[in-house]
């Protein structure tokens, strides 16, 4: 069963039906607090740490509770800051009471002195004061307490001047106080990652059962950190529904092919990639690069013959065709000599590096079956069930469009109608915007609805990059990719991912080898 990503109503409704059908609230309190300090104790390590739990009303102070409770079982010298809680009646108040536990009320602390000390003090900071229902400016009390947590962190996270002895070695590290948020940072909206100015950016969150959608919206992403889902005793099945989730190792793992020993190029497939001109000549390079790193048996590169040879003299493992080209951008004739070899592959990639330029605006309108840009008859792929008199049709393999391909898309009227079905589209942001005709702010704001909406639209994969990618298909689903890395955020950002380490760890990329 994948990871969840749940609305904050689609998550009440789930724990609602997982208390009916007899897990309760308080086991699952129970076992999310267990969690939280299981998951501190697995990354940091609890024993002999100095943690402070922020705790506030509701359950997700409830969870920051029993959260102590473990932490101080584990070994850790934990001190509570209560800003405010209705304890009456409240067993778990009266079980972290039973520890022991030293606590001051924010009530008793009117200049923050304590709380900036705690702060100064600590090694790790449990944020247990707002869940996922806040969705209100935090004004009052509660923002003072988190500007002086704020404040008395970056004091204490400041670089301070190092010795001259050895400038090499930078600056010495910083005691720096990891900050835990318990489901979500206090301050992000867990339904639109809307972050309030004075909201707890977490180094680690530990969140129940599913992801929620801020987790991975911006700019709430920036304050979520390292994220963990917690089993809190919920029923995988309650979340059937749910048609949006995370990707995980199990799930990709079970899409790729098996690799027997006795296999040869042929049997993982052949790629070809229409990319390229004379002022992109790295677009097809990586493109290539990171197609033989995915395990692709044969590449071959379609691209303008004049950049051949640049290309080349960086890309052994490919194969090439060479195509026509109008001044280093690919012309409208280079259709013909695709069209004789297109049948020889199982999958097309068409886009990265093509430019906007009118020839390679000719070129991929032919392509697709539009009127020749000469008046030739057209020989471009044709996805209707019989084609027109005169029209030659080419059945079309698998298609990827990324880059200049879909802004080229974007300027050919009903564009989708000539892909074939289910193509993958691959667009950024502002790439999403023009095929769209809106603004690119439109996009990042609703991330999730305009790529679910224009899946469906259009019968197509839209793939919506970004932190947190997005994939979603026709049918509603819709696959996170959980990664958000500003390493990536760079032109060479796919040389980088088809370079680095397959073990998959995050400090294989170039950027954390400084």
């Amino acid at each position: 069963m994948g990871i969840k990503v749940v609305t904050t109503e689609e998550m009440r409704q789930i724990e609602n039906t997982a208390d009916a059908s007899g897990v309760t609230f308080a086991q699952m309190m129970e076992n999310a607090g267990r969690s939280v300090a299981e998951a501190v104790d697995a990354w940091i390590g609890a024993k002999d740490a100095r943690v402070l739990v922020l705790v506030g009303p509701g359950n997700n102070g409830g969870d920051g509770l029993v959260a102590a409770r473990y932490l101080a079982d584990m070994g850790a010298a934990v001190h509570l800051y209560i800003w405010k809680r209705e304890i009456k009646e409240d067993k778990n108040w009266e079980l972290a009471c039973a520890k022991n536990l030293p606590v001051t009320w924010l009530a008793e602390d009117r200049d923050l002195t304590a709380l900036r000390q705690l702060v100064v003090q600590s090694d790790i900071i449990v944020d247990a004061l707002l869940g996922t229902g806040n969705v209100r400016p935090i004004k009052g009390e509660l923002e003072l307490l988190l500007q002086t947590v704020r404040h008395t962190l970056a004091e204490r996270r400041r670089p301070r001047d190092a010795s001259l002895c050895a400038p090499a070695e930078g600056n010495p590290k910083v005691a720096m106080p990891v900050v835990v948020a318990v489901d979500v940072p206090t301050g992000l909206n867990s339904d639109t990652g809307a972050l309030d100015p004075v909201a707890l950016p977490a180094d680690l969150t530990v969140t129940m059962a599913a992801v929620k959608r801020g987790h991975i919206l911006s700019p709430g992403v920036r304050a979520v950190g390292k994220l963990v889902v917690a089993d809190i005793g919920i029923p995988a099945t309650l979340s059937d529904h749910i048609r949006m989730e995370m990707a995980t190792p199990a799930m990709v793992a079970a899409l790729l092919p098996e690799r027997p020993a006795d296999a040869h190029k042929g049997t993982f497939g052949k790629a070809l990639i229409v990319a390229g001109s004379v002022n992109y000549t790295g677009a097809p390079q990586l493109a290539a690069h990171a197609a033989v790193r995915a395990g692709t048996g044969l590449v071959t590169l379609a691209l303008p013959q004049a950049i051949h040879p640049i290309v080349a003299a960086h890309l052994v493992e490919a194969t090439y065709l060479l195509l026509p080209h109008d001044m280093g951008v690919l012309a409208p004739d280079a259709v013909r000599v695709l069209a004789e070899r297109v049948g020889d592959y199982d999958a097309v990639l068409i886009g990265p590096g093509l430019t906007q330029e009118k020839p390679a605006a000719e070129f991929l309108q032919e392509l697709l079956g539009g009127a020749p840009a000469t008046g030739r008859r057209r020989v471009g792929f044709l996805h209707r069930e019989e084609p027109e008199p005169g029209e030659a049709g080419i059945t079309l393999p698998p298609l990827v469009v990324d880059a200049d391909g879909l802004n080229l898309l974007a300027k050919i009227e009903q564009w989708w109608r000539r892909l074939p079905a289910s193509s993958i589209l691959t667009p950024h942001p502002g790439e999403m915007a023009r095929l769209i005709g809106c603004e690119t702010k439109d996009v990042v704001a609703d991330r999730i609805g305009c790529a679910v909406e224009m899946a469906a639209r259009w019968g197509h994969v839209v793939l919506l990059k970004g932190a947190y990618t997005l994939v979603a298909d026709p049918e509603g689903r819709v696959v996170v990719l959980p990664f958000a890395n500003p390493a990536l955020a760079t032109a060479a950002a796919t040389f980088w991912r088809a370079r680095s380490s397959p073990c998959g760890r995050r400090d294989c990329l170039p950027s954390r080898r400084q």
